[in-house]
Parts: C-alpha cells; structure tokens; sequence
C-alpha cells in the first residue's frame, strides 16, 4: 500500500469485505464454542460422567474442543490484523487530507 489516496481508498474497499468475512469466521466461531461445549459434555453424559462439573472438564479437555479454541486464535489473528491495515489506510487518508489543507493554507498565505 503506498500513500497516493486512490490506492488506499483502492486497499480500503479491496480488504472491507475481507475483514468482515474475518470477522464473521471469529463470531461464528465464538458461538460455535458454546454449542461444541455443549455437545461434547453431553458425550460425557452418555459415557457416564454424572457431574456437570466433571463433563465440563472433559470437554474443556476434549482434543475437538481444543482445536476449536486454535481455528478461533487464527481467526482473531486474521481479523486484528486486516483491522489494524484498515486503521493505518484510514490514518494514511487524513494525513492527506491534513496535507492538502495546509497546503491550501501555504498557497493562500503567498498570494
């Protein structure tokens, strides 16, 4: 990404859609964590675990659940990255704007 203001506004539009996408993967993925908890304390139930404590500690546990919570550290990664691209594209357009105005400013002051 350079600093001419059509190719940020180029970069913004190009990776909104990408983030949101990043975005949605980290919220279905947070939800589906409740209900994979809730699926899995429910196979301990059929095995035996009586305690709901005890089939909550067997799903925490579970090597599904856990590979869950790593897609889930990816998809944060994936989304705070492209956020903070966003952020700093942003940032690039009002310093532009910020340039151009005191531009107008030195040109105005010398006629």
């Amino acid at each position: 990404m350079n600093d001419d203001p059509s190719k940020v506004i180029e970069f913004l539009l190009k990776n909104a859609g990408i983030y949101a996408k990043a975005k949605s993967e980290r919220i279905y993925l947070e939800e589906f964590r409740k209900s994979k908890k809730s699926l899995l304390m429910q196979q301990a139930q059929i095995s035996g675990v009586e305690t709901s404590a005890a089939q909550e500690r067997d799903a925490y546990a579970n090597l599904e659940y856990r590979e869950l919570l790593m897609g889930l550290k990816q998809a944060v990664e994936v989304e705070e990255k492209l956020k903070w691209q966003l952020i700093a594209a942003q940032m690039k357009i009002d310093v532009w704007r910020t340039n151009q105005a005191n531009n107008r400013f030195i040109d105005k002051a010398n006629t």
